[in-house]
């Protein structure tokens, strides 16, 4: 109880919780597009370096290896593991049943960024090398959706999806900054240390009221979440959040990372994954992957998620 009240207490979360006041009041309060993508690039940046650094003080290990591993093994399996549910208990078909279980095998660089700031402040500091696996889950989960989705035309993968899906801007972003922290190492990254180390609190404020905003309105404008699908969406989250923090123990993770794959496990996609399904699956529902993973499981993960993956974390641990 004094994780979830620390959690909720935060003040990214709040502000959060904010956004989302704001949109159900019908307020015209908004970011700015161009601002919205400037901060995702700054907090996608600054996670990618400090992790780097934080590697290249540590040095490339078992641990990374085995996280890695256990991170692309996760991203694939998810989506074969919700599609049942999905299409039994959800009532989807064939193609939304695919799109929206790619979604739930890939993951939110805003909820992991949320979740590393949350627990540090607190001393549950997540390793470094953690980042490099959250760049490594988003892509799996896409081809195992298309694999469920079984497109008509039998051509699951095409040439201009890999692209997409290997070359996207978050993956580039991350792992090249990834990369970089870890050339220029601690010494390297103290004159550029005021940008992305001071800042980083308050710019995540000011994205996550964006967040709030979007998740809320799309909330309230589709038709398409039924009670079914919304229980679903915070199902998932939990059990996909338990499978991830009970894998990293079992491989020998400290409870801080562990917890930190359970989130990743956790998450689901609203910015690569929507656009891979939009070149590969333009049949699917849009409104209702994205009500799904950004208007329900990315607001519990925010506010219930963070506090009781980590609580699950460190019983899994204790007992290990």
């Amino acid at each position: 109880m004094d994780q979830l009240t620390a959690t909720l207490l935060s003040a990214p979360v709040l502000f959060f919780i904010l956004g989302g006041l704001a949109a159900a009041a019908r307020s015209d309060l908004s970011v700015p597009e161009t601002l919205a993508k400037g901060m995702s690039l700054y907090l996608m940046a600054a996670i990618g370096l400090k992790g780097g650094v934080e590697v290249a003080k540590a040095g490339i290990g078992t641990d990374l290896l085995g996280a890695l591993a256990a991170g692309l093994a996760l991203s694939a399996a998810i989506p074969f593991l919700v599609a049942p549910a999905l299409s039994r208990f959800g009532g989807l078909d064939r193609i939304n049943t695919g799109a929206v279980a790619a979604h739930y095998g890939s993951v939110s660089v805003v909820t992991f960024v949320t979740a590393s700031q949350i627990y540090g402040s607190s001393g549950f500091a997540i390793a470094g090398f953690m980042v490099a696996v959250l760049a490594m889950m988003e892509t799996p989960a896409i081809l195992s959706g298309l694999l469920i989705a079984r497109r008509e035309s039998g051509k699951l993968i095409s040439r201009e999806l890999l692209r997409e899906v290997l070359f996207n801007g978050s993956v580039v972003l991350l792992l090249g900054s990834f990369a970089i922290g870890m050339v220029i190492g601690e010494d390297g990254f103290e004159p550029i240390s005021p940008l992305f180390r001071a800042g980083f609190t308050g710019v995540l404020c000011l994205f996550l009221l964006d967040m709030g905003l979007i998740a809320m309105r799309r909330i309230l404008e589709t038709r398409a979440l039924t009670l079914r699908l919304a229980a679903l969406g915070i199902l998932f989250p939990v059990v996909n959040g338990t499978l991830g923090v009970l894998t990293g123990t079992l491989i020998g993770l400290d409870a801080p990372s562990a917890a930190a794959l359970g989130i990743l496990a956790a998450s689901a996609s609203y910015i690569a994954v929507p656009a891979a399904m939009r070149m590969s699956l333009p049949q699917a529902d849009a409104g209702l992957y994205l009500a799904m993973s950004l208007g329900v499981t990315f607001p519990f993960n925010i506010v219930f998620g963070i506090p009781l993956l980590r609580g699950i974390a460190e019983f899994a641990g204790a007992l290990l």
